[in-house]
């Protein structure tokens, strides 16, 4: 997903508009509602210009026009800050009504959320798409409304591929590393760019993990983070794909995502792992971009067909002020598929919903992005239902790209995060 920052000045901006509690089919609607709604969420636009301010001024004053009575506060937050600033202000007892970020296992888990059936209509809560309402359960309950979502498929410069004499996509991993060697054999800077730095290591390693039957937990939903297959996919990539230069001149564990996508948009990364907007972006600076799914392990079986990853972002609610009904009327008007499509529209991301993501329902989804669509319907989310997911990822962060490093042991790194997942898992 974006997480872009700008300005602190103008990402923390507040305003408030006068929003109704009206009928909209959600549990207790109709009941009389008055004083404030408070929504802290976070800023998707990377400069001013395309803030997500302006789309909540619209909805807030579209609600505002048909239903006078309530008055919404939003307030947002760089995707930075967002996560500790909502826990600071539920530990103060300061919760706001609703908050939309990156998380929201661990307020579930304190019982401090509504759930999405006493929020939403029967139609609306069954309206999210599978993958992304699984993601957002804990047990069988949904607290974390999906809002928005992306799914990562692999990407490649079709002018490199064509001047390195590679003909078609990669299918396999042995595909890859022959396309790599081809590309590094013509000059490509970054063959395959694989950004195991802290910003999105987390990411990465996934995609490599599910593409050979591995991934972060088991059927049970434990974590398996030091799984056989895990240790295969981080042994492959080191001796493989780092080790004879096919990653380009920055350490895999020193390069970032977003200095990852700099460099494909220059016109120096082969291939790499990207989501919708960097398709956007790369065919607005005139590269030629192909888009398939992530090529999966000589290893698996023929036929086989892994999950994507898929990413989303969550809308929730706090019971600390007890304003339900009020909550639920907002919320059944946010995600009408007008609103869903036009925010989704705004970042290319993926709507979150069934009947937002049809064309030509809510405007339908850019056709570019039906590809990450298809795949979102069958991805596989990261395990943000454990409480403790926010701590293990973060583990994961900081600590996987030592894995692919010359002196790395892919074992020993793994198990080290395994442990200290394991660790974290008691606290909660």
């Amino acid at each position: 997903m974006r997480r872009r920052i700008f300005g602190a000045a103008a990402a923390a901006a507040a305003f408030g508009l006068l929003v109704p509690l009206s009928g909209c089919g959600s549990p207790g609607a109709g009941a009389a509602g008055s004083g404030t709604l408070r929504l802290v969420a976070a800023e998707y636009g990377d400069n001013p210009g395309n803030s997500s301010k302006a789309f909540w001024d619209k909805v807030t004053s579209d609600f505002t026009a048909a239903h006078p009575g309530l008055k919404v506060e939003v307030q947002l937050l760089p995707w930075a800050d967002i996560d500790r600033e909502v826990s600071r202000m539920v530990k103060a007892g300061k919760a706001p009504d609703m908050a939309l970020m990156g998380s929201y296992s661990d307020f579930a888990a304190q019982g401090k959320l509504y759930s999405a059936e006493e929020l939403l209509s029967i139609t609306a809560e069954a309206n999210f798409l599978q993958p992304l309402a699984e993601a957002g359960s804990v047990g069988n309950t949904l607290y974390g409304l999906p809002f928005v979502a992306s799914s990562r498929l692999l990407f490649y410069n079709e002018t490199l591929f064509k001047q390195a004499g590679v003909t078609s996509a990669p299918k396999t991993w042995s595909d890859l590393k022959t396309a790599a060697k081809a590309l590094k054999d013509k000059g490509v800077k970054f063959p395959y760019a694989l950004p195991l730095g802290p910003e999105e290591a987390h990411a990465e390693a996934m995609i490599w993990e599910l593409s050979n039957g591995g991934g972060y937990a088991d059927n049970s939903g434990n974590y398996s983070l030091a799984s056989d297959q895990n240790i295969y996919t981080f042994r492959w990539l080191k001796d493989q794909l780092v080790a004879p230069g096919l990653t380009g001149p920055v350490p895999p564990s020193q390069l970032n995502r977003a200095d990852a996508f700099a460099a494909f948009l220059r016109g120096e990364v082969g291939m790499l792992n990207g989501y919708p907007s960097l398709s956007h972006e790369a065919r607005a600076k005139g590269i030629s971009v192909g888009t398939v799914s992530m090529p999966v392990s000589d290893t698996l079986g023929a036929g086989e067909t892994p999950p994507t990853v898929g990413v989303a972002d969550w809308m929730m609610a706090f019971k600390q002020n007890g304003k339900r009904a009020e909550i639920g009327a907002f919320l059944d008007f946010v995600y009408s598929d007008k609103n869903l499509s036009d925010f989704a529209g705004r970042y290319h991301l993926l709507p979150s919903t069934v009947t937002a993501s049809r064309t030509p329902a809510g405007g339908g989804i850019d056709k570019n992005d039906e590809q990450f669509l298809t795949a979102l319907r069958g991805a596989q989310l990261y395990p943000v239902n454990d409480p403790s997911w926010v701590t293990v990822s973060d583990t994961i962060k900081r600590g996987i790209g030592r894995a692919v490093e010359p002196s790395g042991d892919p074992k020993a790194v793994l198990e080290d995060i395994a442990t200290k997942a394991g660790e974290a898992g008691k606290k909660h």
